[in-house]
């Protein structure tokens, strides 16, 4: 008799890292080229040293190191951690006992909160994303039982997702929508009329919105990007009805290894995820609470990280400017670049070659997103995510613009 399984895995597709895994198995980069890699988008710069102290610190004392089970919601003062950094940020007021939880990094929860919104026994349910997306969008909504939709960014619009195009009859079965703003991978931040005519979707249809905001942090210009729980108290929805936004410290204060971020919004929807999270066994570690209350608490490392990421994004881009079709996102660190003509327009084939001629790795386009009657919206991109110290980013960028070069047949 076969092992019993869930046979909603086998709809999962291959995570984009282990597409590019196989795209460069057979590859020979060549050995006078040390190796660059662009391909993954995890932060690189140093974690501030306060951190890691505080981390240290939570794991000497007793009895609020490791001697004692954390609780799910986490502790008064992390919670209130949270909604501190909430109010200097946006200028929201959240109750930090009814409106904020603490999560174990985005990924995993956004993950947890399709299980807690979607109901099994419906199997009308649709999950609608952005296409291209981040895959646990995708995941998420298989594995609850739903079917994903996938709106297209627009590369007219700089990259907006094209929520009208969506039918009716979707947006009738939709039960849950993950917006992400700034997106990944075009960086693109949604505007408010777009969240008052998400909002009107919601109140028609009575969906839930996750709102990814991981990369909120990082941003080019003077104003910050805005967020859906402001975007929804602009508009007068001060009890952030069917809305919880999530965000994370990993790329905000370079610690992705900590796993740590947190959830805000409707407490109605807060209350049935903490007790989802509470029998899925989702507390945060005392220690890396202590770690998390120091972070937040502290907004000069990230105008530092900024700075970084800018001088980065300055003295890269001009280096691909003209050469490929990219620009300067609105915010994240990523540079989603078109291949234009080259390899007839292949992003996989582009990124085969670029790996074997100069050993720089990036990440096709294509593998972030899913082919629609016929189309596939990422196809003919590249991912570049500069996440290295600038003098790498600069190094990877002149070896593509040799590389384009190369290809790029003479007028």
């Amino acid at each position: 008799m076969d092992t019993p399984l869930n046979p909603r895995l086998t709809r999962l597709q291959p995570y984009p890292f282990e597409r590019l895994r196989r795209l460069f198995a057979d590859v020979t980069p060549p050995a006078d080229l040390r190796p660059i890699s662009l391909g993954i988008g995890e932060p690189q710069h140093a974690t501030p040293a306060f951190i890691q102290d505080a981390l240290v610190a939570a794991t000497r004392a007793q009895p609020s190191g490791l001697a004692a089970y954390p609780a799910t919601a986490g502790t008064p003062a992390l919670r209130a951690a949270f909604t501190a950094w909430l109010q200097r940020r946006y200028g929201l007021t959240l109750d930090p006992a009814t409106q904020v939880l603490p999560v174990n990094g985005s990924r995993e929860a956004l993950f947890a909160f399709a299980q807690t919104v979607i109901d099994p026994n419906d199997r009308d349910a649709v999950v609608v994303c952005p296409n291209p997306f981040y895959q646990i969008y995708e995941g998420a909504a298989l594995l609850a039982g739903a079917t994903p939709h996938y709106a297209p960014s627009d590369p007219a619009r700089n990259f907006a997702v094209a929520w009208d195009s969506v039918p009716e009859a979707v947006w009738e079965r939709t039960r849950l929508l993950y917006v992400c703003s700034p997106g990944n991978p075009t960086g693109a931040v949604m505007p408010l009329d777009e969240w008052a005519r998400l909002f009107e979707l919601s109140d028609r249809h009575g969906f839930v919105i996750a709102s990814d905001e991981c990369y909120s942090e990082i941003y080019f210009r003077d104003e910050p990007p805005l967020g859906g729980l402001e975007a929804a108290l602009r508009l007068g929805r001060s009890d952030f009805r069917r809305l919880v936004a999530f965000t994370s410290l990993s790329k905000r204060s370079n610690v992705p290894g900590l796993r740590s971020g947190f959830v805000a919004g409707d407490a109605r929807l807060i209350a049935p995820f903490t007790l989802y999270r509470t029998y899925h066994g989702s507390a945060m570690s005392p220690v890396v609470q202590a770690a998390s209350i120091a972070a937040w608490g502290d907004e000069a490392h990230v105008v530092e990280n900024r700075r970084l990421y800018r001088e980065k994004f300055a003295a890269v881009t001009p280096l691909l400017e003209g050469l490929l079709d990219v620009r300067l996102p609105d915010a994240g660190f990523y540079l989603w670049a078109g291949v234009g003509g080259l390899f007839g327009g292949s992003d996989t084939a582009f990124a085969r070659e670029l790996l074997a001629q100069y050993n720089v790795a990036v990440l096709p386009g294509s593998y972030l997103a899913r082919e629609v009657d016929g189309h596939n919206p990422g196809a003919g991109r590249v991912r570049m995510a500069l996440v290295a110290d600038t003098a790498e980013c600069i190094e990877a960028a002149e070896r593509i613009a040799a590389f384009v070069r190369t290809h790029t047949p003479k007028a």
